[in-house]
């Protein structure tokens, strides 16, 4: 298996820039050539393992538009290159904003998160328009289609998909939302944008709301589905983390701990690593994987003492552990672009391999 190799922050911000100068390049003069604009085919109605489709209708690159920071949220929602998990990418249980909002706009849409970077954002999405005009499947349900039949809630589940190199291990990052919603295009979006650009297989859950008990029935779910079609998606299941930021990292802790047979998933190994961002999460079970935990000094969801007490007493039963506090920074900062947290993922990932 080829080790990914873990690059600086500095390069990664360069090869990001890079990489959307060249993709917006490509897409537009696709646009404009005249390529086809017709959204993805319906997906079949068969069991997994296959994912939602991903490619034009006539199998060729789309060519779809690119969207910028000026694009409206619900024109993202309904881009025609997603089809219908395109809900997924913006919180919309109250129903989308018809006022003409845009990407700039999209932190009013979730209150329990901050420093919401409009790049970032715009980033993501295009990544996921490339990766579907390459005929790549960016969505996989975790649930067969009698399972959702069964329970119609399991209809706002799936896993966000980007690929790694071959061979490569594989991380879930589950993004936060107090279970009320599910903030990905800030919280996981992004991290799994960067953990694939560096080799991993990355995948971000879309989980249902309510609390931790079917969150963590959906992330057992993801876990299963991502095992048993490790040889179609082409990566290794030795060593896998589980990340997530505030109710996402309280779900990858307990998951970690419990394991998803738990929560009604298959009897798998534990994660090589979990990673936790800004969660108030205090249980040790004695079962805990290694953790990394980050958080900012000024959170006032999560206080950066009930963090590091959580983590000494993680250290003290022999898990090992690492912790860091980044001044001026409140909760929910994702990635933490402009902040005194950004490159913390560069830790995070050390981590991770110190321990796979």
């Amino acid at each position: 298996m080829r080790t990914p190799t873990p690059i600086s922050a500095r390069q990664g911000a360069r090869r990001r820039r890079a990489g959307q100068r060249l993709l917006a390049v490509m897409v537009g003069l696709l646009w404009l050539a005249g390529c086809s604009d017709a959204g993805p085919p319906a997906p079949a109605s068969v069991p997994p393992p296959a994912p939602e489709a991903s490619a034009s209708a006539s199998g060729a690159e789309g060519g779809y538009a690119p969207v910028d920071a000026d694009t409206t949220l619900v024109d993202v929602v309904n881009h025609p290159a997603f089809g219908r998990f395109g809900r997924f990418l913006v919180p919309n249980g109250g129903g989308l904003p018809d006022d003409g909002r845009t990407l700039r706009d999209v932190g009013d849409l979730l209150p329990y998160h901050s420093h919401v970077d409009v790049g970032t954002s715009v980033d993501v999405v295009n990544a996921l328009i490339g990766a579907v005009d390459r005929g790549q499947p960016v969505f996989h349900d975790i649930y067969p289609d009698a399972a959702r039949a069964a329970d119609p809630s399991r209809q706002d589940t799936g896993l966000f998909y980007f690929e790694g190199e071959p061979g490569a291990p594989f991380a879930i990052i589950s993004a936060g939302g107090g279970f009320s919603y599910v903030g990905s295009l800030h919280e996981s979006l992004p991290h799994a944008l960067e953990l694939s650009r560096r080799g991993y297989h990355t995948f971000a859950l879309q989980y249902r709301t309510g609390g931790l008990q079917v969150a963590a029935e959906d992330l057992a779910a993801a876990l299963s589905y991502v095992f048993a079609h490790a040889d179609e998606l082409g990566l290794d299941t030795s060593g896998y983390s589980l990340w997530g930021g505030s109710a996402g990292a309280r779900m990858a802790a307990t998951l970690g701990a419990r394991g998803p047979a738990a929560f009604g998933g298959d009897p798998l190994p534990r994660p090589a690593a979990v990673i936790m961002q800004y969660t108030g999460y205090t249980d040790v079970s004695g079962q805990d994987p290694p953790t990394y935990a980050c958080v900012g000094e000024d959170d006032g969801i999560a206080s950066w003492r009930t963090m590091q007490r959580r983590v000494d007493a993680l250290s003290a039963a022999g898990v090992p552990t690492e912790f860091h506090r980044y001044p001026n920074v409140g909760h929910g900062f994702g990635l933490g672009i402009g902040t005194s947290a950004e490159g913390w993922i560069d830790s995070a990932v050390a981590f991770w391999e110190q321990h796979r």
